[in-house]
């Protein structure tokens, strides 16, 4: 039995689980992550807490599946990107992390604009200006915490962070650099002068390192801390979007991954290069593939934030408020009696990249009550998944074949309402834990203990969710009204 380990550093959750290559899942263990936003527009996690989570997740794996610390073939990490870790001369974080998710940079990434050539800069890097590149946050912290910078020796991400304190090495993940905005895509390597045009300082990028290749192996420290066996082998780890695409078979022009997870994504696998300034691209793990994809700043995170404010009186249905008011939504209309929800808390990523956006909520009347209102919350995700799919279809993308996973997708009601409003079905997966099942098989593709093709073992069909006829002039309408309101907020 080989057994590996992948780690998943979530936006809400740090997730681990423990694989056999036969396509058996040991042990599944998670622990919530706490996302700071202490004024408007900004998101924040601290790193410590993220290394504290792999620290009780993986004494929990090892005792749930009761494998022995050095019955660890090797180890995998994923995570969302591309958040900004800086680190001090001694390793430690110097402040939370900046997630990808902030919106804060507005006035940086304007300032961008002005002084670098977009389109240029679309071809070399294969992105766009925005708020995704970290050379926006880096401004804003020169700019408003420089003093935070001028202590900073190491600009790492979320699972790169993770790496480190498993193996005291430091190196960014293709993925990671890609959508930083320091990748130049026609040679694939890191490019400093593009680097430091963005905002970021050259001397604080470490080396650039392959998804699946070796890193390095756990450190006695790192062995002491979370209990593995020291000398394990750890690859250099993936996105989080990425693992789940692998873990979902996304490997065919025309597969679309739904992935519902603290923020939604949306990915679709294509072998041509086609950068387009609404969308992020991204490497896919199997060799000679491109996954341009979309990212909303949010998803299951304020779906959480609703509940917390604004359903903590509701009684629980099968001790989950989310399904209580999932099961108020579903006896409410299709359309939810004109209210129209804009789900931008954070700003905005893909496809409007506008870090002012903020959350509305319109058409509110005294015929409307909780069971309403929580129904176009889950319609306003199904709208703007819609309008990155009618961008694919434009840059020629085309999208066939829908696949949806992650813990989003255990709704039902909600992905009910998805296939209504994108007028296709809709294929959620058994099996599928999410992205840390792509961790650690990233994990066993680059120690050579199994190919690519074998994570599908893990993952069989499960529900299949079918448009009703009956919503599609409703839900034509909404999508309308949905993209009309934000135009019209533009001007005001």
């Amino acid at each position: 039995m080989t057994v590996f380990l992948g780690l998943d550093i979530g936006t809400t959750s740090t997730i681990g689980i423990l694989v056999e290559t036969s396509g058996r899942v040991l042990a599944l263990a998670s622990r919530a992550v706490t996302l700071h936003s202490e004024q408007p527009g900004w998101a924040e996690e601290d790193p410590a807490e993220w290394w504290r989570n792999c620290c009780e997740i993986i004494p929990d794996l090892l005792r749930q599946s009761g494998i022995a610390a050095d019955g660890i073939a090797g180890i995998g990490v994923a995570g969302m990107l591309p958040a900004t870790v800086l680190l001090d001369a001694g390793g430690l974080p110097l402040r939370r992390a900046i997630q990808q998710s902030d919106g804060r940079a507005g006035a940086e990434v304007a300032e961008m604009r002005r002084e670098i050539d977009e389109a240029a800069f679309l071809q070399a890097a294969g992105c766009g200006i925005n708020q995704q590149l970290v050379g926006a946050k880096m401004r804003w912290l020169a700019r408003h915490e420089p003093q935070i910078v001028a202590r900073a020796r190491l600009l790492l991400g979320s699972y790169d962070y993770i790496n480190y304190r498993l193996t005291g090495r430091a190196a960014v993940e293709q993925n990671w650099a890609l959508e930083a905005g320091i990748v130049n895509v026609a040679t694939g390597r890191i490019d400093l002068a593009q680097a430091e045009r963005t905002g970021i300082p050259g001397h604080l990028l470490p080396e650039l390192i392959g998804s699946s290749a070796m890193l390095g192996r756990v450190t006695a420290e790192a062995a002491a801390a979370t209990g593995l066996a020291e000398g394990i082998p750890v690859v250099g780890g993936a996105a989080d979007m990425i693992a789940s695409c692998l873990g979902a078979g996304v490997v065919q022009g025309g597969d679309v991954l739904l992935k519902f997870g603290g923020a939604v994504d949306i990915l679709t696998a294509t072998p041509v290069l086609k950068p387009d300034p609404r969308l992020f691209l991204d490497y896919h793990l199997v060799p000679g593939l491109w996954l341009p994809n979309g990212c909303m700043s949010t998803g299951g995170s304020v779906l959480n934030w609703f509940v917390e404010t604004f359903a903590g009186g509701i009684e629980p249905l099968n001790g989950s408020r989310h399904a209580a008011l999932d099961a108020m939504a579903a006896q409410r209309p299709a359309g939810a009696m004109g209210l129209t929800f804009l789900p931008y808390l954070l700003g905005e990523k893909t496809p409007l990249h506008d870090p002012a956006a903020r959350g509305v909520l319109n058409g509110l009347t005294l015929s409307h009550d909780l069971g309403h209102i929580w129904r176009a919350v889950l319609e306003s995700y199904a709208y703007a998944i819609r309008h990155h799919i009618d961008a694919f279809n434009d840059i020629g993308h085309p999208t066939t074949r829908f696949l949806v996973s992650d813990g989003g997708a255990k709704s039902s009601v909600w992905m009910g309402i998805v296939a209504d409003v994108l007028d296709q079905p809709l294929q959620r997966l058994a099996g599928h834990p999410g992205s840390c099942l792509g961790a650690a098989w990233t994990a066993a593709v680059g120690l050579g203990a199994a190919d690519w093709g074998g994570i599908t073992a893990f993952t069989a069909p499960d529900a299949r969710f079918t448009p009703n006829p009956a919503h599609r002039d409703i839900y034509d309408r909404g999508y309308a009204a949905f993209r009309d309101l934000y135009g019209r907020l533009q001007g005001a």
